[in-house]
């Protein structure tokens, strides 16, 4: 199980890569159709129809889908100076304590989450843009984020647990 939850915080880290490099594609292609138009007025087309759109909604999934992998891989801020000053026992404590309160805070955000992709569905909401895109698909990709960035805490959470150690190493700091 281990496994297989580390290989599915990699895909999401990667899949999240991929939709900055096709946001980075996208306003690149804007910016050479601004040139474009600028220079030959009429050739093509002087904008991507809702391309701030499909960029933000782009944003917004690689954020929530590279959380889980981020937190497991040790890349979420840490105060270690405070952290490297504490007793083992009591850094042990003190993660518990951040991976339970976190795991709270995510499952609260992540019931709302959920609710809000239901409630895009019952009203049929769509993006304002000139594409209207239906709510529900970004907010599915955030609250899919979500929901692993749950399963990455209670994972971590439950090693913590079962190894008496603290699992969460974090690269050295400057």
């Amino acid at each position: 199980m281990h496994r297989f939850l580390n290989a599915t915080y990699k895909a999401a880290g990667m899949f999240s890569a991929f939709l900055i490099l096709a946001i980075c594609l996208l306003i690149s292609a804007q910016i050479v159709l601004n040139g474009v138009g600028r220079l030959m007025p009429g050739v093509l087309p002087s904008t991507i129809p809702s391309y701030a759109d499909f960029a933000g909604f782009m944003l917004a999934g690689a954020t929530f889908l590279a959380m889980a992998y981020t937190l497991r891989s040790g890349g979420h801020i840490r105060v270690n100076l405070v952290v490297q000053r504490l007793s083992p026992r009591v850094v042990l404590i003190a993660e518990f304590l951040a991976l339970t309160v976190a795991s709270v805070f995510v499952g609260y955000a992540l019931y709302f989450s959920g609710a809000l992709v239901l409630e895009s569905l019952h009203y049929g909401d769509v993006s304002n843009g000139i594409i209207p895109v239906p709510l529900w698909l970004p907010q599915s990709a955030m609250t899919f984020g979500m929901g692993l960035l749950l399963v990455a805490l209670l994972h971590t959470l439950v090693e913590l647990v079962t190894t008496g150690s603290p699992v969460l190493s974090t690269p050295d700091e400057v």
